[in-house]
């Protein structure tokens, strides 16, 4: 049977000890209180059935245990293989935390966990007048790295703020000490370095606790009112670079020729030189012979000479004298004309049977009409003398 049931004894079973009438209202809580802090009271050694009409001392204690068992779970924390923690003491920098579980004492001391190995970026950007007072759009970005975590959270207020309006102002320093085709073309990476170098110039004095990885050009166009005119002045540059290109492969092309050109003219003339020399000791050298001829029988030698250079000049003459014995005529034979209508004509021929016989009395009528002049002239020439002595 349950507690609760109706019964005689349903009375006694009653937990709340309802004695005097069934319905006798909630029960006290004061009570049911007091007697747990004496049970408790027990337990930690203190007296049980006091009077404080409360928890007592031993709940208190119990209190303050959990209290202090849950205060000090709190506290407990990881920090990130790639985090550094700045642990602050009542607001005050104390210690800095390296990665791995850490505690901390809740509500005394704070953790701000800082990122040293992720690379961050700012970019800059805006419309820049350069040196030769031309207003240009450049787009900049920087990325950069936290290597003291310390610096980087109490050297100033804001380091990301402070290194983006030193980026700009560096950007604007290099920007304006520059031409616009330099900023726009050519000039790019220059402009890149320069501002790099100009951007840790500004930092270094603030110790921001970071270190620039990287700054990349990342756009620089000319306004649009004016990108037209700058769009055919870059064409213009880039038809120059293309024509010094073609100009340089031109020279490369015509230098090695040039140069084969002259040792080849190089080597003809030592070779002329060469020729022209052993042919001038070959003539000494003859003329050294003949000089001990020459000096023997100066006239037979003399006659020689002249023969063999009349040799050598009617040798390559195209003409031919034809000398008819007993006459003083000379008959003269056109052979280069001769020749040189053959060649028109096509290959040259040999005169045939019929044309020789035609010469042969050509010449045989010439010599007979020598021999009748000769005979006549004998005549004339005895009968004169003949009258001259009578």
């Amino acid at each position: 049977m349950a507690w609760n049931e109706p019964g005689k004894n349903g009375n006694d079973n009653d937990p709340w000890k309802n004695r005097g009438g069934k319905d006798q209202g909630p029960p006290d809580l004061d009570e049911v209180f007091r007697k747990f802090g004496d049970k408790f009271g027990g337990i930690f050694g203190g007296k049980p059935g006091g009077s404080n009409g409360g928890l007592g001392g031993a709940g208190i204690t119990f209190v303050l245990l959990i209290a202090i068992v849950v205060w000090a779970l709190s506290g407990i924390y990881t920090v990130k293989e790639a985090e550094r923690g700045i642990v602050l003491q009542f607001g005050k920098f104390d210690r800095i935390a390296e990665p791995g579980l850490r505690w901390k004492a809740t509500f005394i001391e704070q953790v701000i966990p800082i990122d040293i190995e992720a690379v961050r970026s700012l970019s800059a950007s805006g419309f820049m007048l350069t040196e030769d007072e031309n207003v240009v759009s450049v787009e900049f970005e920087v990325q950069y790295r936290v290597v003291d975590p310390t610096l980087y959270r109490f050297s100033v207020t804001d380091a990301d703020h402070s290194l983006q309006q030193a980026l700009d102002s560096a950007l604007r320093y290099v920007v304006g000490h520059s031409r616009m085709d330099q900023v726009l073309t050519t000039g790019r990476e220059v402009v890149r370095q320069r501002t790099w170098d100009e951007l840790n110039k500004i930092i270094e004095p603030y110790n921001l606790g970071l270190i620039v990885t990287d700054v990349n050009f990342k756009d620089s166009r000319p306004p649009a009112e004016v990108k037209d005119a700058f769009d055919d002045a870059i064409a213009a540059q880039e038809d120059e670079e293309r024509f010094i290109r073609e100009a340089e492969a031109y020279e490369r092309e015509i230098e090695p020729r040039a140069r084969g050109q002259v040792t080849r003219m190089t080597q003809e003339a030592e070779g002329y030189k060469e020729r022209i020399i052993l042919e001038a000791q070959g003539e000494v050298a003859r003329f050294e012979q003949l000089l001990p001829e020459y000096q023997a029988a100066k006239e037979v030698t003399r006659q020689r000479l002249y023969i063999d250079m009349m040799e050598e000049v009617l040798g390559s003459s195209s003409k031919v004298l034809v000398d008819v014995k007993g006459g003083n005529n000379m008959m003269y034979l056109p052979l280069d004309k001769i020749m040189q209508r053959s060649g028109q004509q096509g290959a040259m021929t040999l005169p045939n049977a019929n044309d020789l016989n035609q010469l042969r009395q050509t010449l045989g009528q010439q010599s007979r009409n020598n021999s009748t002049v000769n005979s006549a002239r004998d005549r004339f020439s005895n009968d004169r003398y003949n009258n001259s002595g009578r």
